[in-house]
């Protein structure tokens, strides 16, 4: 377990070392933070720094750094790599640059904030595409863990309405409502905390339990090579799959949530950034596992793939059974029931927020939330019951999130990238990642079978999609800096807040 102890050790000291460094760049102050200012009770309340912390880990986790992370690790323990320097370069930066950007913007929702940094057609683009993101992502984690509550009670021989699908996707959405429609603080503010701290706990056992059973986690440098079963490149496809684990475009539409709630400035370090190498963290741990507990075969990781193509689900019950038995079984149902819950109900509040920003609604009004709040999750009762009942399938909607998700975290980095520019800034730290991240969602793009790989010439093609991927990453990185000096001439004070308003 070398490598992994060498990868953990690298996160924990990235996060003092350059998680400092990326603070400092932006240079938070003693302003006053809109939570402070706007207060309205309902999305804009003060926390403690430790709750704002938990939420923040539990809104961007999720599922997210457990499955992707043990999809990631069918590459074998090459992804700890991409886990441990992903989350310290690009998805640290990334979280932090759109929460931070979000509380310098009134606490904006993410399509503003990149709007206002990269245009206004881009505002357009992000609204749109951001709700449309937020209410799929909502829905769907309505809908799995409604399947998987049923899966549960039956094997515990439970029938009729306890076992119908339906039924529980019913309460899941009554619930989300609820959480939506009301102050952050009464629900999301209360037991946000207690599973942020299970999600913790879930990670801890499992990485304990790894080898007190006798599992051995493979190094890095006897396996540098590819254990994919079916041989899907690393590049890009390991950095799409990871996604969460590593840097997530879903994060900046959850980071404004909390921007909402920052007492001081000085909070975004630890709440944003620190969040991000929790996360990594967690997502190091479940990689750990995925390499460590399933049989390789011919030298791919046959066993994992198996299991795998049995749902997510049951790859992380597997997991906790065999690493930590029955304790195991209850922090699973924990993580595999109450985590994503947890994210799909503030998808839906962060939709409702988007909204009105882009509309200019007062949320402070029962009135106007429940205009926005109907019609979302009226969307997502539509979309979630459908597919209950067979007439939707997620199966190829959800192949798009992977990249959509990476594309839309390309596009804050280059929002940050353009802020520090216009603040005459090193904006270096974000235009880096932000141009890797170009290189990868273009190469996906290219090559991927549910994007132009659907045509037989470009599908896997990696001698057309490789030079692609770069000539395209280089050519926006060209665009910014021809932008960026224009803009570093402007005298706009862009670091100051233009007046507090309920809506930014």
């Amino acid at each position: 377990m070398i490598s992994f102890f060498l990868c953990l050790a690298f996160l924990v000291c990235g996060y003092f070392t350059y998680g400092k460094l990326v603070d400092n760049t932006f240079g938070p102050d003693d302003r006053e933070t809109p939570a402070v200012a706007i207060n309205d009770g309902v999305d804009y309340v003060v926390l403690p720094q430790w709750k704002l912390f938990l939420i923040q880990l539990l809104n961007i986790a999720g599922l997210g750094p457990i499955f992707g992370a043990m999809q990631g690790a069918l590459w074998g323990p090459i992804v700890f790599l991409w886990i441990t320097f992903g989350t310290t370069f690009a998805g640290g930066v990334h979280d932090y640059f759109s929460g931070m950007l979000s509380e310098r913007n009134n606490g904006a929702s993410i399509s503003e904030v990149t709007g206002k940094y990269l245009g206004s057609g881009m505002k357009t683009v992000m609204r749109i595409f951001s709700v449309v993101l937020l209410v799929m992502v909502g829905t769907v984690f309505a809908v799995g863990p409604a399947g998987l509550i049923v899966e549960l009670l039956k094997a515990k021989g439970a029938s009729g309405a306890m076992a119908n699908t339906a039924v529980w996707l019913g309460i899941i959405l009554t619930y989300y409502f609820i959480a939506t429609f009301i102050s952050i603080d009464k629900i999301i503010g209360k037991i946000y905390p207690v599973f942020g701290i299970c999600l913790i706990l879930m990670a801890i056992g499992v990485i304990l339990g790894l080898p007190m059973n006798g599992y051995h986690t493979p190094e890095i440098w006897t396996n540098f090579y590819n254990m994919h079963p079916k041989s899907n490149p690393i590049w890009s496809f390991m950095f799409i799959t990871v996604a969460c684990g590593a840097i997530s475009g879903f994060h900046s539409t959850q980071s404004p949530v909390m921007a909402r709630c920052l007492k001081s400035e000085r909070q975004g370090h630890f709440v944003f950034y620190g969040a991000m190498v929790a996360e990594g963290i967690i997502a190091l741990v479940w990689a750990a596992a995925g390499c460590s507990v399933y049989e390789v075969t011919g030298g791919l990781n046959t066993g994992l793939a198996d299991i795998l193509s049995k749902g997510q689900s049951a790859a992380i019950y597997d997991v906790c059974v065999k690493t930590m038995g029955s304790v195991g079984v209850v922090l699973a149902m924990l993580g595999v029931v109450a985590c994503p819950i947890t994210s799909g109900d503030t998808a839906f509040r962060s939709a409702r927020l988007t909204l009105a920003d882009w509309f200019k609604v007062d949320q402070a009004s029962y009135a106007n939330r429940l205009k926005l709040c109907v019609p979302l999750l009226g969307a997502g009762a539509f979309l979630g019951f459908g597919n209950s009942f067979g007439i939707f399938s997620y199966a190829v909607i959800w192949r798009y999130f992977s990249w959509t998700n990476q594309t839309l975290a390309m596009l804050v980095l280059w929002s940050g990238a353009m802020y520090l520019a216009m603040e005459k800034k090193n904006f270096w730290v974000c235009a880096v990642p932000a141009t890797f991240m170009s290189a990868v969602s273009a190469t996906y793009f290219i090559m991927a079978p549910e994007c132009l790989g659907m045509i037989p010439f470009f599908k896997s093609n990696t001698s057309v999609a490789y030079p692609a991927g770069i000539i395209i990453a280089v050519a926006f990185l060209a665009i910014f800096m021809n932008k960026s000096k224009k803009y570093r001439t402007a005298t706009s004070p862009l670091s100051t807040n233009e007046g507090h308003s309920k809506t930014a």
